[in-house]
């Protein structure tokens, strides 16, 4: 514990709670503020056109002097996916393990920093000091190595965030948990545990990645022709386990997308990977093998592999089509939303004629904690105060009643919605209030510039279409100088609904008529009864609602 007793407590989830992915936990101790995670989400199916979704990260702006540090857990994009677009608004150090340090700066090369950014590498002995609290860190296993645990020293107790992990009795070497350290600081007395939820519903332990390295050993020996492993671009453990099983099948690996291409790069180059050089070889040699003596991993352009299959399923991709005798390996579990596409994606690669393996043929295991190890985790940690975090709202609610069974009252846990402030202040830990927080959505290059409004445009467009009304008036006579022409996209085909365009340009007509004969009018009124009209006669012909657009030029 500190030497000096702490005075206001907070903890805050700016992100990653009642949704899967864009962690951002800010743990405020007096006047100290510090930021766990700084992480993104892919976007649902109502977002439309969007790319990345990242938290509303308002409160950190007006309090941008008080971030005394970026601490990141891990190297997964749901972690570390948005640390380049807050860098652009906050100036604080980041710390984490080499890993993950060197995939934020892999972002930072996308999207630079308008300021020097300090980066600190720390393992699970360092301890970086500050005045109002000291850091530690602990490791856990988790899907990518250099995982870690957060730890929060102060006068009350350690404030520790568990990251993303699962207990894993198999793990080695960078994989392997700090299960005396956890055991250390549940005995020195942990104040608040932070604990992720994603499978917090099911039963039992997570299941091992030897199970996992076994299934792999024998499809890469029995399939009897090429191997399509979809995998997330930073899931080290499943490429590493590819690399290894390639080598003992004699086959060789063709990797496809820019990020997996980084994210090994990166890997060997540190050490994190290991694999033999003459197993990779470019996909313009991969005509030169057979098809059993292939091995084809494959990722998208943000990490996230269900795009690429997608891309590979519909004959899009310039130098790879599903084909028959494939087997497809899906080593990933899709984002929530994304259920259907994948389901309609599997559709397609079977009528292609590959074999499809899923997690149910234990290719794929989740890299987070069931309920058993949850369950580990809390009677390791013994903490007096617990928040649910990183995963849906249900999935917060399974966690919560895990620790009661354990025999933690209800008084003891709090679930937080994002923005609430979970305050402990004169030895009494209580909900205080909100803070702006939300979604921030980038589409392209803009950063937050497409909003409700907008996405409610894009999809009413995607449902009924545009119908747009082209008008030229000649102001100084008074009188339609030409038009009004119809432009219709997505509504109805023109060529068979010749009448239908007639009598809506008949009718736009009337209405503009019955302004331009008057001295003075109003745009916005001619352009609104126009709409008005227009959605009363079109959804009476068509049962439709397009999006009506008046455009009215004038000389």
């Amino acid at each position: 514990m500190t030497k000096k007793k702490n005075e206001l407590i907070r903890i805050i989830p700016l992100g990653g709670v009642g949704e899967i992915g864009k962690a951002m936990y800010v743990v405020e101790i007096d006047e100290e503020l510090f930021v766990v995670d700084s992480g993104l989400m892919f976007p649902e199916d109502e977002m439309l056109g969007i790319d990345i979704v990242i938290p509303d990260i308002t409160y950190l702006e007006e309090n941008k002097e008080r971030v005394k540090g970026i601490f990141l857990t891990h190297g997964h994009e749901d972690a570390i996916g948005s640390i380049a677009y807050v860098l652009q608004k906050i100036k604080a150090p980041v710390y984490g393990s080499k890993l993950t340090i060197a995939l934020a700066k892999e972002h930072l090369k996308e999207l630079p920093a308008p300021h020097q950014v300090k980066f600190f590498e720390v393992t699970n002995r360092s301890r970086m000091n500050f005045n109002s609290t000291y850091v530690t860190f602990f490791h856990t296993t988790h899907s990518i190595p250099d995982s870690l645990g957060v730890v929060f020293h102060t006068s009350e107790g350690a404030i520790v965030h568990t990251g993303e992990f699962k207990f894993d009795q198999s793990a080695t070497g960078k994989f392997k948990p700090d299960l005396a350290k956890m055991a250390q600081l549940g005995e020195d007395g942990v104040f608040i545990l932070l604990s992720e939820s994603c499978e917090a519903e099911r039963p039992g332990y997570t299941t091992s990645e030897i199970v996992i390295e076994e299934q792999l050993s024998k499809t890469f020996h029995s399939a009897p022709g090429r191997i399509l492993v979809a995998v997330y671009a930073s899931n080290f453990i499943r490429i590493q386990q590819v690399f290894a099983q390639a080598q003992k099948s004699f086959r060789k690996v063709v990797i496809v997308g820019k990020p997996l291409e980084k994210a090994v790069d990166l890997g060997v180059q540190l050490g994190y990977l290991t694999v033999e050089e003459e197993t990779i070889i470019p996909i313009s040699e991969m005509q030169k093998y057979q098809d059993d003596e292939i091995i084809i991993i494959t990722t998208g352009n943000r990490g996230e592999p269900l795009d690429a299959l997608e891309k590979i399923v519909r004959k899009h991709h310039r130098d790879i089509k599903i084909k028959q005798g494939d087997t497809v390996l899906i080593t990933f579990t899709p984002s929530p939303g994304m259920e259907v596409q994948m389901a309609n994606t599997m559709n397609s690669m079977s009528k292609a004629g590959a074999e499809i393996l899923t997690s149910s043929k234990n290719v794929h295991v989740s890299g987070h904690g069931s309920q058993e190890d949850l369950k580990l985790m809390l009677n390791l940690m013994q903490p007096k105060y617990f928040i649910p975090v990183q995963g849906e709202y249900r999935m917060l609610i399974a966690h919560s009643k895990l620790a009661q069974q354990l025999g933690m009252q209800k008084s003891q846990i709090f679930i937080a919605d994002k923005g609430d402030i979970v305050e402990y202040k004169n030895n009494k830990m209580r909900m205080s209030g909100r803070v702006q927080a939300g979604n921030v959505l980038i589409d392209g290059i803009g950063v937050g510039d497409v909003g409700n409004i907008v996405l409610r445009d894009r999809k009413l467009l995607s449902q009924d279409g545009i119908f747009i009304v082209v008008v030229t008036l000649n102001r100084a006579q008074k009188k339609i100088a030409s038009g009004p022409e119809i432009l219709s996209r997505g509504f109805v085909y023109v060529r068979e609904s010749e009448e239908l365009m007639i009598e809506a340009s008949d009718i736009a007509k009337n209405v503009i008529e019955k302004y331009v004969g008057k001295d003075t009018f109003e745009w916005t009124n001619i352009k609104q009864e126009i709409r008005d009209t227009l959605n009363t006669y079109l959804f009476q012909k068509t049962k439709r609602r397009p999006m009506i657009i008046p455009i009215i030029m004038e000389y």
